[in-house]
């Protein structure tokens, strides 16, 4: 990867360059003697593909402030060397090979012959062969820094890193954790260190912080020769992990108890005050950045950490083929869209004219001998008024005949005959006209109704599945009440909030539900349970409704009848969706339920479907009355809603229903003709709010009748105080039959629904 500096360089990679500069600065004052441990840092950088030119100014520079005339000679002669090696790579166009190991062994001659070097008393090696081991320590150095540099540059925070590439991110860091001890004082590398554990803490939320804890403490523990820094810095992680749920603030601020205290057992406050102040002021500087970082900035990283920590590429699949399945959906919704404009277009289109005088005067007047006196007198506008009346009546006689027609036609009788005739022609193509207006009408609402399911379904299946920052939350809740999850996948807002998760197939589904519940702070209730092997199975979770709902019906039939003409519908259009309908066919019998069941069956096959409701009462009342039969059905529908309690009412020629909410009683009335009877019904339609405990009643108007009006009928229902629905739908009915004297007149049905809590 290649850097320019020409034109308009952007924000990010100057950053970049300077931070590569200010650690090489860093790293030359890792070692006592200040020997250039940046030249493999440099030599890595080099490697990785950024600009040489900068990079080696910037390590001359750090070189130079050794304030050692021999070792910025030193420094610079290397940087020179690598400049032309690297310089002569990028103007070829190629990267180096494996030759590349030869390069920081060359760039060490200069080290070994002029870099000044005093030695060390530990060693009883000649100085000459004490900087031999030091460059080839730092050729091994370079080897190991250049795995280190690309994962920093180019691979933290977009793939998963190798435990090689963490291990020389670790010795990067204790290079330039001694360098920032060396360079101002080990407190600043106390600082340091706690504002990394903090953010770390903060920032994974999880254990993971611990070890991390441990990786930074390195240069603590090689700069006192001792572990008791990697065991302060893990008990610090442990407390900021295990107040974090309580907050960001209050996570970081434990550290200003923690720390102190630790602080107290290393004896700190026996020196003087000066170092106490700078001690403690290296704990509260580090909490206070901590605590201005944005959390936006956290959760972006925390989103770019899920990403490349989990398996991404089953996620990406799934959404690209959602993502097709969604446009080819609305491509099909569209093409119906197109479908029911054009069945409008022709719905409203001029039929073809039926020329009812062109047709009579081409039959009956073609042989007559007065055709031609008759074309002279203009008796064309009489016809056509004879011709509008037989249009009104159905068919004309003689006294319809204009005075103008009968003076002049000479066979009146036979022009009757034949318009009439006529006429009977016009009514059946008229009625063939009508019965494909509204065929077409049908057809234009059934893709328009298509069309707006393709669109809903287009909407769903696009919405992509992104990475939850949730699911290692309920990880870690699941594993701490011993189930084990390999995959969890959290996905979908609101309602359709959804969590899937694979476990041993044992697991107990509702202390499953209720765990998932607590660390999710959702209410979730088990949707399905898939088979996946022999002990695993998929568990899908979904949010849980707010409402449940009981349901009560009772019924008899008429007198004398084998079927009863009412049926009613309990359906779960969906898991938050319910619906309940009671249909009564006019009459009783075999054939009224017939019109019953049928109308009950097209009504949840379209709901299922989710089509509009506009759609599905229309289509169903035409569908009826295309039947061809003289039947009719009245119709009580509820829709409920099972979050909000809302429930959506349509009557059609129904009986009242009724709402008992606890003292209160609401009458559900409508005025429509019931289905069937005319080709276009207005059901009345109303909304209400259910509430905890309260009753929906539908009942047949066999029931309705037997207490002769609606006031009878409400003051005998707010004296109730019932309990379930099944007692109140029998209680209803038995009172109705004690007023028929215990025979059934009419068939009768009660249903009866209760919004109970949701389990």
């Amino acid at each position: 990867m290649k850097h320019s500096f020409g034109g308009k360089a952007s924000l990010l990679p100057i950053c970049k360059y300077v931070a590569a500069i200010g650690c090489m600065a860093l790293f030359n004052f890792s070692m006592p003697q200040r020997e250039p441990l940046s030249l493999p840092l440099l030599y890595a950088l080099l490697v990785a593909g950024l600009h040489p030119l900068p990079l080696c100014l910037g390590y001359i520079a750090a070189t130079a402030a050794s304030l050692s005339l021999m070792a910025t000679l030193s420094g610079a002669i290397q940087a020179v060397f690598l400049l032309l090696v690297f310089s002569v790579y990028r103007r070829l166009g190629r990267a180096p090979s494996y030759e590349r190991v030869l390069f920081p062994a060359v760039a060490q001659l200069p080290f070994l012959f002029l870099f000044p070097h005093a030695g060390y008393g530990l060693f009883p090696f000649a100085v000459l062969w004490q900087k031999a081991i030091l460059a080839a320590f730092f050729v091994l150095f370079a080897l190991l820094f250049e795995g280190g540099v690309r994962a920093l540059v180019f691979r933290a925070f977009r793939c998963r890193l190798s435990a090689g590439e963490l291990a020389e991110l670790c010795l990067l860091w204790l290079s330039l954790g001694l360098g920032v001890a060396g360079a101002f004082h080990e407190l600043v590398l106390v600082g340091v260190s706690l504002f990394l554990l903090l953010g770390a803490a903060v920032f994974l939320k999880s254990a993971a912080a611990v070890p991390f804890a441990l990786a930074v403490s390195l240069p603590l523990c090689l700069l006192r020769v001792s572990a008791v820094p990697a065991a302060e810095l893990s008990l610090y992680a442990c407390v900021c992990l295990l107040l974090l749920p309580y907050g960001r603030a209050v996570s970081a601020l434990s550290l200003l108890v923690s720390f102190p205290a630790v602080q107290y057992l290393e004896e700190l406050y026996r020196m003087g005050g000066r170092a106490i102040a700078f001690t403690l002021l290296c704990c509260v500087a580090p909490v206070l950045l901590v605590l201005c970082v944005p959390e936006e900035l956290y959760r972006r990283l925390r989103r770019s950490l899920l990403f490349y920590r989990e398996r991404t590429l089953p996620r990406i699949a799934i959404n690209r083929n959602r993502r097709a399945v969604g446009e080819r959906l609305y491509e099909v919704s569209a093409l119906f869209r197109e479908i029911e404009v054009s069945f409008r277009a022709a719905e409203h289109s001029e039929p073809p004219a039926y020329r009812l005088r062109e047709k009579l005067t081409g039959t009956l007047c073609t042989s007559c001998s007065r055709r031609k006196a008759c074309r002279e007198a203009e008796l064309e506008e009489s016809l056509d008024k004879l011709i509008a009346v037989g249009k009104a009546k159905g068919k004309v006689n003689l006294i319809d005949l204009p005075s103008e027609v009968t003076a002049a036609c000479v066979n009146p009788t036979g022009l009757i005959f034949a318009l009439n005739k006529h006429l009977g022609d016009y009514q059946r193509f008229a009625a063939e006209m009508e019965a494909a207006r509204e065929g077409k009408r049908l057809l234009a609402e059934q893709a328009h109704g298509v069309s707006e399911i393709l669109r809903d379904l287009a909407l769903e299946q696009s919405e992509e599945f992104s990475f939850s920052e949730e699911e290692g939350a309920l990880s870690s809740a699941l594993a701490a009440e011993g189930m084990l999850s390999s995959e969890i996948f959290i996905y979908g807002e609101g309602t359709n909030f959804t969590v899937s998760m694979t476990l041993e197939s044992d697991t107990d589904g509702k202390r499953l539900c209720a765990v998932a519940s607590e660390a999710l702070k959702v209410p979730l209730a088990l949707s399905e349970k898939l088979p996946l092997l022999k002990d695993r199975a998929c568990f899908i979770l979904k949010r849980k409704p707010c409402y449940d709902a009981a349901f009560g019906i009772a019924s008899r039939t008429k007198n004398g009848e084998t079927e009863s003409g009412d049926t009613h519908s309990i359906l779960r259009i969906d898991e938050r969706r319910f619906l309940v309908a009671l249909s009564d066919g006019m009459g009783s019998g075999g054939e009224a339920r017939s019109v019953s069941d049928r109308t009950l069956s097209l009504l949840e096959s379209f709901y299922k479907a989710k089509m509009p409701s506009e759609t599905v009462l229309g289509t169903v009342n035409r569908l009826i009355a295309f039947s061809g039969e003289e039947t009719f059905s009245c119709l009580d529908l509820a829709a409920v809603d099972l979050d909000t309690g809302g429930a959506d009412i349509v009557k059609i020629g129904s009986p009242a229903g009724f709402l008992l909410s606890g003292e209160e009683l609401r009458v559900l009335e409508g005025e429509s003709l019931p289905i069937g009877m005319l080709e276009c019904i207005h059901p009345a339609t109303m909304q209400v709010e259910m509430r905890l405990g309260d009753f929906l009643i539908f009942m047949s108007d066999g029931v309705s009748a037997a207490f002769g009006s609606v006031a009878e009928l409400c003051s005998y229902l707010s004296a109730l105080k019932p309990l379930n629905p099944q007692s109140l739908a029998e209680e209803i009915l038995k009172n109705a039959l004690s007023r028929y004297r215990g025979a059934a007149e009419d068939d009768m049905t009660v249903l009866a629904v209760k919004l109970l809590k949701g389990a």
